[in-house]
C-alpha cells in the first residue's frame, strides 16, 4: 500500500464516510418503486441492491478517471482541499436525507470539489470544459431523457398488455421490476461508487502517494465498493418514501418502465465517463412513468421542492467546502475545527431524525396524511382561503369546506305573514 500520512488517512476515511452516505441516500434510486408496488419486501430489496452495488463497483473506472484526472487540475491540489470538498458533500447529503429529498450525491461531491479548489487555487484550478460537458449538461439531459423514455415505455406496456388478464400481467411486471431494479443497482455501482474511487485517488496524488495520472488502486476500488454497499443496505427510508409514493403512484407496469429507462441512461453514461446523477435519472424516470398511465398524475409540489434542491446542490456544497478550506488554512487547529464541526453536525442531524423515525416498517405509509393521493394545502392556498369571500350559491365555485360553512351566520327565520283583512261588503 502507498505511504499514507495522518492527514491523508483522515481524508480517505472521510471519503469512505461520504461513500456510505451516498449509499443510503441513493438506495431509493434503485428500490423505491419496487418497494412501493410490493414487488419486493423492503429489507430484501435493500439487501439485493447492496450486493449489486458492490458488483457494479468493479465493472468500470471511467467515471473515477473523470473525477481524479479531469475535473480539477491535480497540480497544486492539497489533501486539505479534498477534505473540505468532502465536508460540503457529506453535510448536503445528510440535510437532504433528513427532509426526504432525492438530491444528487454526485453533484454534492462535484460542488464541494469545485468550491474547495477555487478557494484554494483560484478559478484556474477547475477544468471548465469538463465541468460543463461531463457534469452540468448530463445533469440537465438525464432526467429529461429518462423521463421521456419512461413515459413512452409505460404507454407501450399498457398498450401491449391491454388484453392480458390484470393479475397475470401484474405478476409478470413485478418479476420484470425485480430484474430492472437489479440492473439499476448494478448501474449505480458502476457510476456512484467510482466517484469515491476518483476522489481517493485524487487525494493520494495530492499527498504524493501516487503518481499523477494513476488509475485507482485495487484497495481503493474494494473499499469504495464495500462502503457504498453497506450504506445501501442501511436504507435511506425517508427518500425511498418520497420516490416511491411522494412523487406519483406507480403500478408494476410503470415501475418496470421507470427502472429500465433509468438503468439504460445510467449505464450508457458510465461507459462514456459522464459523472451522471443517478438521482436525476431515476427521479425523471419515475415522473415520466407517472405521466405514462392514463389518469396518472405527478405531485408537482413535491417535484418542485426536489427541483429546487437539485439547483442548490452544487452551489451549497461549494460554499460549505470553500468555507471549510479557508478555515483549514490556519493549520492543524483549523483542520481539527472543521473535523469537529463535521462530526457535531452529523450527530445533530441524526438526533433530529429520531424525532420522526422512518424505516422499513412504515416506509410505504403516506407522510402526514392518510391518503397519499391528496396533497396538503400550501401556505399560499391556505392564506387565500382565509380571506376569500364565500362564492354565491349555485356558482361553480361552491363552498365545500364544512368548517368554513359553519362560520357563516344563519339568518333568523322570517315572521309568518299577517292574515289578510276581510273584504268589504259591497
Amino acid at each position: 500500500m502507498e505511504h499514507i500520512t495522518l492527514l491523508l488517512g483522515i481524508v480517505i476515511i472521510t471519503a469512505l464516510v461520504f461513500d456510505f452516505t451516498n449509499g443510503f441516500h441513493d438506495t431509493a434510486n434503485a428500490m423505491a418503486t419496487t418497494i412501493s408496488t410490493g414487488a419486493l419486501k423492503p429489507k430484501t430489496a435493500v439487501a439485493m441492491s447492496a450486493v449489486l452495488n458492490l458488483v457494479g463497483a468493479f465493472m468500470s473506472v471511467e467515471v473515477a478517471k473523470t473525477i481524479s484526472k479531469g475535473l480539477v487540475n491535480e497540480e497544486g491540489i492539497q489533501p486539505e482541499v479534498i477534505f473540505a470538498a468532502l465536508v460540503g458533500a457529506i453535510l448536503w447529503n445528510l440535510v437532504t436525507w433528513l427532509v426526504g429529498l432525492p438530491s444528487s450525491s454526485s453533484h454534492a461531491l462535484m460542488g464541494g470539489l469545485v468550491g474547495a479548489a477555487v478557494a484554494s487555487a483560484g478559478l484556474g484550478a477547475v477544468n471548465g470544459g469538463t465541468l460543463v460537458t461531463k457534469v452540468l449538461l448530463p445533469a440537465v439531459a438525464a432526467p429529461i431523457v429518462a423521463g421521456v423514455a419512461a413515459m413512452l415505455a409505460s404507454k407501450l406496456t399498457y398498450k401491449l398488455g391491454g388484453n392480458v388478464d390484470k393479475k397475470t400481467s401484474a405478476k409478470g411486471y413485478k418479476a420484470g421490476q425485480i430484474a430492472s431494479a437489479g440492473l439499476v443497482s448494478l448501474a449505480h455501482g458502476t457510476n456512484d461508487a467510482q466517484k469515491t474511487m476518483g476522489i481517493i485517488t485524487l487525494a493520494l496524488v495530492a499527498g504524493g502517494a501516487l503518481a499523477p495520472g494513476s488509475n485507482p488502486p485495487v484497495w481503493v476500488i474494494v473499499s469504495a465498493g464495500m462502503a457504498i454497499a453497506m450504506g445501501t443496505y442501511l436504507g435511506g427510508w425517508r427518500i425511498i418514501r418520497t420516490m416511491g409514493s411522494g412523487l406519483t403512484d406507480l403500478q408494476p407496469q410503470q415501475g418496470f418502465a421507470a427502472q429500465t429507462s433509468a438503468a439504460s441512461v445510467i449505464l450508457a453514461s458510465s461507459s462514456l465517463g459522464f459523472s451522471l446523477s443517478t438521482t436525476h435519472a431515476c427521479s425523471g424516470a419515475v415522473m415520466g412513468a407517472g405521466l405514462g398511465r392514463k389518469g396518472g398524475v405527478v405531485r408537482w409540489s413535491t417535484a418542485s421542492r426536489m427541483f429546487i434542491a437539485w439547483g442548490l446542490t452544487l452551489p451549497a456544497a461549494a460554499l460549505v467546502a470553500a468555507g471549510a478550506e479557508l478555515v483549514m488554512r490556519t493549520g492543524d487547529v483549523g483542520v481539527a475545527a472543521v473535523a469537529l464541526f463535521l462530526v457535531g453536525s452529523c450527530v445533530a442531524i441524526w438526533l433530529i431524525s429520531r424525532r420522526q423515525v422512518v424505516d422499513h416498517t412504515n416506509v410505504n405509509e403516506a407522510a402526514g396524511t392518510a391518503d397519499s393521493t391528496v396533497e396538503a394545502p400550501g401556505v399560499v392556498t391556505t392564506a387565500i382561503a382565509a380571506v376569500a369571500v364565500p362564492p354565491v350559491a349555485g356558482t361553480t365555485a361552491a363552498v365545500t369546506d364544512e368548517a368554513f360553512k359553519a362560520t357563516i351566520p344563519t339568518p333568523a327565520p322570517a315572521a309568518p305573514p299577517a292574515p289578510a283583512a276581510p273584504a268589504a261588503a259591497v
